[in-house]
């Protein structure tokens, strides 16, 4: 590999996430019509841009910009959340939305993938400012979006008081039907369900728990009395680190966009997130060492959990990575070189469309709930639900990685005499075989249903 100061990568999210389903292609088990089935599993069904013009408090008009992405719907309507960021643009809602497809076939959740975001900074806003923004938005989508056809639920920078403004500007738009079903991540009151708001980092703790009980992180036989350092103190940041401490783990480091916190001998979770709610920020928590935003990714640790933005981990940084196991709390954090370079060091990586799709696992359970207007479900019956689905939505891809291993030159001579491509497989890792597992019930499903009309 060569050294990282020598590459230049690209760190396009929709670049990125072509380059893991083309790694993917080769050890599907049906490859008939590679071209053309392939196309049209990667590419987006649907893309909406709209222009978003909204009134101020200070009475003046603000255009933002929207996008709605729904990637694929062979085995179910979209699913995916809405995200406010400065930032976001279409390739990256469009790599949102293609990550959300593989990750509802992976833990063989019957939805297809979509996604959302609006340019703009929510730090700045009043709280009728954002629902402005978000009732802008969602009359904008009109029936782009439905309990059928694309639901939403939250993602970063926006939670369950913007669900409850989705719904209800949706509701305006259709009376007298039962909407509830619209969007996942509402509060309870709306027809949420209780552990909505940690189920991606309690699916997280359930993947990591599966995989160290079969022995598959050398070094690593379990959670308790292991060391995690977790990047970024968002939903599902905050949450990980709690469960994984009440488990037996140890945090000795975590961060935020400003900076980050660090103690070898264990964080104390309640004063760090004590400060962290009077000043907005872990940094300076009594008692901690100063980290920047990225420093939890170069702490010495057993667990390495990245869960902030995309392209955390790249080839400038990798070789700073100590940990035995990273496990992707965040969508797309470690780019496919830096996967390369961990694989080579005997870094286990588990990917984010297994890792964090607890979250969307827990809102299938919310959407049926709502769709059949039924009681609330009590958290330790979701919780139960969820693990089952999570340790063998592991199972399944440690099995298909396995498998793959063993069977390298079968996949390879099929490859070449399918493409003409001379060139050597990517070696078959855990991201590539969970990629292979998702895309190969979605490939199943198209084939099945065909082509219309």
């Amino acid at each position: 590999m060569p050294t990282a100061s020598r590459v230049r990568e690209n760190l396009n999210p929709h670049h990125i996430a072509r380059q893991q389903f083309d790694s993917a292609l080769p050890y599907l088990e049906d490859i008939t019509d590679l071209k053309g089935m392939s196309e049209w599993l990667f590419e987006p069904e649907r893309i909406v841009k709209l222009t978003l013009p909204v009134v101020m408090d200070d009475g003046g008009v603000r255009v933002f910009r929207g996008y709605r992405v729904l990637h694929n719907t062979a085995r179910g309507p979209g699913k995916g959340g809405i995200r406010f960021l400065p930032d976001v643009n279409e390739d990256e809602v469009k790599a949102l939305a293609t990550w959300m497809t593989w990750k509802c076939a992976v833990v063989d959740v019957p939805f297809g993938g979509a996604k959302g975001g609006v340019d703009c900074d929510v730090t700045t806003m009043s709280s009728a400012e954002r629902r402005r923004v978000t009732r802008r938005f969602i009359s904008s989508l009109g029936d782009d979006i439905g309990p059928h056809t694309d639901i939403p639920a939250p993602d970063m920078y926006t939670d369950a008081q913007t669900m409850a403004w989705v719904f209800d500007t949706y509701h305006m738009m259709h009376p007298h039907e039962n909407n509830l079903g619209v969007v996942t991540g509402k509060p309870l009151d709306l027809g949420g369900i209780s552990g909505r708001n940690t189920a991606t980092a309690q699916g997280l703790a359930y993947v990591l728990e599966r995989l160290l009980e079969l022995g598959e992180v050398p070094g690593v036989t379990g959670i308790k009395g292991s060391r995690v350092s977790v990047q970024g103190f968002g939903n599902v940041g905050r949450y990980s680190a709690f469960i994984l401490r009440d488990m037996g783990a140890s945090i000795v480091a975590v961060s935020d966009v400003a900076g980050g916190a660090a103690d070898p001998n264990g964080l104390n979770l309640e004063e760090v997130e004590a400060h962290f709610k009077k000043t907005g920020s872990v940094l300076g928590a009594p008692g901690t060492h100063p980290l920047d935003a990225k420093g939890p990714l170069g702490v010495k640790c057993d667990i390495l959990i990245p869960a902030a933005l995309e392209s955390q981990i790249t080839l400038k940084n990798v070789d700073r990575v100590k940990a035995k196991v990273v496990i992707e709390g965040a969508n797309g954090p470690t780019t496919p070189g830096a996967d390369r370079v961990l694989a080579d060091k005997g870094i286990v990586v588990v990917p984010d469309i297994l890792a964090n799709a607890g979250g969307v696992a827990v809102s299938y359970f919310e959407w049926i709930r709502n769709l059949e207007n039924a009681l609330q479900v009590e958290l330790a019956e979701i919780n139960q639900r969820l693990r089952t689905q999570m340790r063998d939505a592991t199972k399944t891809v440690l099995a298909t990685y396995h498998d793959l291993r063993n069977h390298v030159p079968a996949y390879q001579t099929r490859w070449r005499k399918a493409t003409r491509d001379t060139q050597p497989l990517t070696p078959p890792d855990l991201r590539i075989a969970a990629t292979a597992t998702a895309v190969g019930r979605c490939w199943k499903a198209r084939a099945e249903r065909g082509i219309w009309p």
